[in-house]
């Protein structure tokens, strides 16, 4: 067992078909490795071994490592609530893609087992802090993993909008609204949008706008550590939500700013052996995995 993995917290998901089995062996697999569980409560029972349960946050403080069970929805709300905390993530996926939970039920104490020895790689992710001002006073507050959405709210109606990027203004435009994604969030909402796919080990943020009024309103790319102001102009009569990873939801008025900028802190994810971005996408979009002599 890897010495820095004693106490390892398995969080997630618990409403979901065939989840028992799954957290069965995921359990049965860390006492095999020899380490101390620390269940969430929300999974009391569904398992009868008469585990200690226990809160997320206390879970967050103690474990050496954090297992998320269920899908990449699982994994951005544990992130984010989880992020001060400092520790290393691993999800075992029960969702669908499943671009931040690649380990595969079917091979859960394989898996984990090579984990447990300190068999896998790690990459660090960065996530985005998000604030709406209104007359100079901050009045909503939200983090985001994947992307942070600004838009209309409604079916067949624009909101007009000013960007700034390091204070600098960019353009007005006339859209649905605008997407700012991380590299972690280009094969989620902004990719159905027609973004780019970013390699998650890039420093750079996407700035994609949705069905703009203007053909010319084109996706940019800028560096990571850019702060970002989206102006909400006087004469919108929409009051747009601000939308974190699609979980946390925030509302803007005519007039307000939202502004993002990148949270200090980091987080960790751990691969297991063999894992490739790349393999990923051939898998989960779909991409042809045929080579060609």
């Amino acid at each position: 067992m890897s010495e820095a993995f004693s106490r390892v917290g398995v969080v997630g998901r618990s409403r979901q078909d065939g989840i028992e089995t799954v957290l069965d062996e995921l359990m049965t697999a860390l006492r095999l490795a020899g380490a101390e569980l620390l269940l969430e409560d929300r999974f009391a029972d569904l398992t009868s071994e008469g585990c200690e349960t226990h809160a997320r946050e206390r879970i967050g403080e103690q474990a050496d490592l954090i297992i998320v069970l269920g899908g990449d929805g699982s994994m951005l709300s544990a992130a984010r609530e989880m992020l001060q905390h400092g520790k290393p993530m691993l999800g075992v996926n029960r969702g669908r893609l499943g671009f931040l939970t690649d380990i595969s039920p079917d091979r859960v104490s394989e898996q984990i087992a090579a984990v447990m020895r300190g068999d896998f790689s790690s990459e660090e992710r960065f996530l985005l802090d998000v604030t709406v001002v209104r007359d100079g006073k901050t009045v909503a507050e939200g983090d985001a993993l994947n992307d942070v959405v600004v838009n209309s709210g409604t079916s067949a109606q624009m909101i007009e909008v000013e960007l700034y990027i390091d204070d600098e203004f960019v353009n007005r435009q006339r859209a649905d609204g605008l997407i700012v994604s991380t590299p972690t969030g280009s094969t989620a909402y902004s990719l159905s949008g027609g973004g780019p796919i970013m390699h998650p080990a890039l420093d750079a943020l996407l700035v994609l706008p949705m069905f703009p009024h203007a053909l010319s309103s084109r996706p940019i790319v800028i560096r990571g550590d850019s702060q970002i102001r989206i102006d909400v102009l006087g004469r919108n009569r929409i009051h747009p939500p601000v939308t974190c990873d699609g979980q946390v939801n925030m509302t803007a008025r005519p007039g307000d700013s939202v502004l993002l900028r990148r949270n200090p802190a980091v987080l960790t994810l751990l691969h297991p052996p063999g894992h490739s971005f790349y393999a990923s996408c051939r898998d989960k979009l779909r991409w042809s995995g045929a080579l060609v002599d």
